[in-house]
């Protein structure tokens, strides 16, 4: 009888399915989180050109990301581990492309500092000069990597994120852990809300004329 039967039969004896799941599980979790903050970093895009008028939601939006951003680098973190950790499920995945592998250093540090000095800056209050130079520097390195990044995964983003949300289609929509990666994608959202709400006093003297 095949592996995945077993599995399917309730066998307490065969785990490597379950181990191939986990995988499959923690690529589906890291490609919901990605489309969410492509659907976040669009709006937050967007109030670039005319951040004079809109630094309050640039601000409020800024800080609802950083939960779901912690959540990408939290699944993408945690197979680094298990690869590099010699888990064998992860090493017979392999690892992505080497030149993704070369640039995933300088998505995670400019992204750390991109939300840094942008945190740093809203506590410290204008006109933190310093801190905003900082944001703005590590923001232009932090968009040349993130487009090179987004490039390299894009073709494949959608065929991770969209089988969790489907309540028919096989075993490829029926992995385990779909409500679990649901919700943390979810509580992230929730997180990032009362974030930027608990913060919105922080932000009064930023949108002082």
């Amino acid at each position: 009888m095949p592996a995945t039967d077993s599995v399917a039969l309730g066998d307490p004896v065969t785990t490597r399915p379950r181990r191939r799941d986990g995988v499959a599980g923690n690529a589906r979790l890291t490609g919901g989180a990605a489309v969410l903050l492509l659907a976040l970093l669009a709006l937050e895009g967007m109030t670039i050109p005319l951040i004079g008028a809109l630094r309050g939601p640039h601000i409020f939006i800024g800080m609802l990301l950083i939960p779901p951003v912690l959540l990408k680098l939290g699944s993408t973190g945690y197979r680094f581990l298990r690869y590099y950790g010699g888990s064998p499920a992860y090493v017979r995945n392999g690892p992505p492309a080497l030149p993704l592998r070369l640039l995933a250093p300088l998505v995670v540090l400019s992204s750390v500092a991109l939300f840094a000095t942008g945190v740093l800056a809203l506590v410290a209050g204008p006109p933190s000069s310093t801190l905003i130079f900082l944001h703005k520097a590590s923001f232009v390195v932090w968009f040349g990597a993130m487009t090179a990044h987004v490039l390299g995964h894009v073709l494949k983003v959608p065929s991770l994120a969209l089988p969790d949300w489907r309540r028919h289609g096989g075993r490829e929509a029926r992995l385990a852990g779909a409500g679990m990666r649901i919700a943390l994608l979810g509580g992230s959202v929730a997180a990032g809300l009362v974030l930027a709400m608990a913060t919105v006093s922080l932000a009064g003297p930023w949108l002082s004329p």
